[in-house]
């Protein structure tokens, strides 16, 4: 499928590339080619010369990915709070996060070094427990795992800029994005705001409380990110119909439309990176996980490509 949707630019096309999904998730341009996760049917996709094709199963929901640069293929499974890795399409434990995350993990990143770092939403949502702050785990080559930064607001999409030497995460229920210095032996330190968007829900809290704050609100709630060459991010916004292109100190360069769908995650890649992948669904505070199939992965040609560890 190849429909034309409406975007906030008269000369810029949004394709579907696919539709029917339950809940797509975690784009990542790698080697060639666009990987995706369906986070509710259990799912890891790849993106072949157009078709979407199944590439493996994660029984206990798949997340963030990401690669070694040795090329291994580390992938998050976030019920059990494990990262595994994939090989010979069989998956393996990396590194049992359980002593340190209480509720599900989420979205990671791995820098140059091999390092892995992954979020977590805090608590189990889930089960009716409120979001709490949750903390940003490091998950160093030789499987050994600590915490990296806590106290952060629901740690979301998170990328490392080119150099290796700065993490920017998005904090989804801090209304911001936050970055640190990123040592040689992977600490993370200097931790400061990148871009606000408001003033965010005090936490803990319930999770309804929170979506009727942000929602009322018309916040822009940050989720998946990718970094471009310029050092721009593109933020992905499941509450407003669009993707934002934001500056450092906050000022939106630019915007995508995705209509009456929220933004999930984004990636950029194509053969010059200048494609922005996105990962659509029904709004924050409408979509029913598990009943509706309005999932969707779209893509459109921006100016500037993609850089850095995603």
């Amino acid at each position: 499928m190849d429909t034309a949707m409406t975007s906030s630019s008269p000369a810029r096309e949004v394709r579907i590339l696919a539709d029917g999904m339950a809940f797509p998730e975690n784009p990542r341009w790698h080697d060639g080619r666009l990987y995706f996760c369906d986070h509710l049917l259990a799912r890891i996709h790849v993106v072949e010369q157009g078709r979407v094709e199944h590439l493996i199963d994660v029984p206990q929901q798949p997340s963030g990915m990401g690669w070694t640069p040795a090329g291994e293929h580390l992938v998050v499974s976030m019920k059990d709070r494990r990262l595994l890795r994939r090989a010979d399409d069989e998956l393996a434990e990396w590194a049992d996060l359980g002593a340190l995350a209480p509720g599900p993990l989420n979205d990671m990143v791995v820098g140059p070094g091999g390092r892995a770092y992954v979020g977590g939403f805090g608590s189990d949502l889930t089960g009716g427990e409120p979001i709490m702050p949750s903390a940003l785990l490091r998950v160093d080559p030789d499987g050994t795992a600590v915490v990296a930064a806590d106290e952060l607001a629901f740690p979301n999409g998170t990328v490392i800029t080119p150099d290796g030497r700065t993490l920017l995460v998005a904090e989804s229920y801090g209304l911001c994005l936050t970055a640190f210095d990123v040592a040689a032996d992977g600490g993370l330190s200097n931790r400061r705001t990148w871009a606000s968007f408001g003033e965010p829900p005090a936490l803990p809290a319930p999770l309804p409380e929170v979506y009727e704050q942000v929602i009322a609100a018309d916040a822009i709630v940050p989720d998946g990110i990718a970094l471009d060459a310029e050092g721009a991010v593109w933020v992905s916004n499941p509450v407003g119909g669009e993707v934002l292109r934001v500056a450092e100190g906050g000022a939106i360069l630019d915007r995508v439309s995705t209509g009456e769908l929220g933004s999930y995650a984004v990636a950029l890649g194509g053969e010059d990176r200048r494609t922005l992948y996105i990962c659509a669904n029904a709004r924050l505070g409408a979509i029913k996980p598990g009943e509706d199939r309005l999932g969707c992965l779209l893509a459109c040609e921006v100016d500037v490509p993609g850089a850095g560890w995603m």
